[in-house]
């Protein structure tokens, strides 16, 4: 039988133990136990086992992982929503919670209440796999960019104050073009200065961007093999205009341009991830399951750098991975997740007998019937 504690491993593992949603989606109100170290939340389609999905998601970032809008949230014809969850860390229990209400958020541990909610993150940590991800594969560069993102704010709070900063004055850099664009002779001490602070922040992003790349792929292309047999070569080609030169001799170089579209067209903001497959771009080119198999490689080892990086194994959560992979796929998933050195996970199917059948007799799966 599978108990936390028989895991051997030098990462402490930081769980969930209980949740209360309170107006949170569709959950007018709901507590729900994690007992195991497999939970599956198993129910019709409709009745809220993705949401409550979120609801653990939210606990450890604060946020959605399917919206970026809080109100989305917000059960309909209300205006606020509570989340609350008890976590253990390795050590002790705590108590977070988290409310929203027209506007305001509150957040809190053990009644503490967090100076700024970026104080909580990087405190615990969940891989979230679910149907949409695909975006990362075959969208623009933006979620890649976006998921490149929210893994280094959480091991570095230094990048997502960076981050932060980048993207503020980049609007107000924006908001100048589009203000003097068309004017002969403005007065360019205002733009000077949005340029000294792109330049200052986008050099330490990009740098940390250019390391990650480096330390990531071994795990990426190890977790591929496994999933596949090893019959493919997977890489990431990261794109970045400051590969050829500083941000500053950008921003000099392409003023005039960026002054008559009014809008800044060289960055780390136009940085992209490149996925291929035996060099070959995954998104142009890779089949269906091949997609799916990188997919899956990349949140697996998204998964183990976190791991590595924070000291502890976050909570991995699955959503419908069941309806999306094929039997060979499947097995390959669970032998993996199976291992030493993965946790908690928490996963959907409308099936529950399918789960613990995945699982076989030797594991212990808890169960949540919505």
């Amino acid at each position: 039988m599978r108990k936390y504690k028989n895991f051997r491993c030098f990462f402490r593992l930081a769980t969930i133990k209980k949740i209360t949603l309170v107006q949170f989606r569709n959950y007018s109100s709901g507590t729900f136990q994690f007992d195991a170290a497999i939970t599956c939340i198993t129910g019709a389609n409709g009745s809220g086992k993705t949401n409550l999905l979120d609801g653990v998601y939210y606990l450890c970032y604060t946020k959605s992982y399917f919206t970026a809008y809080q109100q989305n949230c917000v059960k309909m014809g209300l205006d606020g929503f509570r989340v609350e969850g008890v976590f253990n860390n390795g050590l002790k229990n705590e108590t977070i919670a988290c409310k929203w209400l027209q506007g305001k958020k509150e957040l809190k541990a053990d009644g503490a209440e967090y100076e700024k909610p970026t104080d909580h993150i990087g405190k615990y940590a969940a891989v979230m796999v679910a149907p949409d991800d695909l975006e990362l594969i075959n969208d623009g560069s933006e979620p890649r960019r976006k998921w490149i993102d929210s893994i280094l704010s959480q091991t570095d709070k230094g990048y997502l104050e960076c981050l932060m900063r980048y993207q503020r004055v980049l609007q107000q850099r924006n908001a100048w073009l589009k203000l003097h664009g068309n004017t002969a002779n403005p007065n360019y001490t205002e733009l000077e200065y949005y340029d000294a602070q792109l330049a200052a922040d986008g050099t330490y992003i990009y740098g940390k961007r250019n390391v990650f790349v480096g330390q990531f792929l071994p795990y990426l292309q190890a977790y591929y093999q496994q999933l596949t047999d090893g019959k493919e070569v997977v890489h990431i080609d990261y794109q970045s205009d400051m590969h050829q030169q500083s941000l500053s001799a950008w921003l000099q170089q392409s003023l005039q341009h960026d002054m008559r579209l009014q809008r800044t067209l060289r960055g780390i903001h136009k940085d992209d991830l490149v996925f291929l497959l035996n060099d070959t771009s995954v998104k142009g080119f890779g089949s269906q399951g091949q997609k799916k198999s990188f997919l899956f490689a990349l949140k697996l080892a998204q998964y183990k750098y976190l791991s590595g990086v924070l000291g502890f194994k976050p909570i991995l959560l699955l959503d419908d991975v069941f309806e999306k992979l094929d039997q060979q796929r499947m097995e390959a998933l669970l032998r993996i997740i199976r291992g030493a050195d993965f946790g908690q996970v928490i996963l959907t199917d409308t099936h529950c007998e399918r789960v613990k059948n995945a699982f076989g007799d030797g594991v212990e799966v808890g169960m949540i019937t919505l």
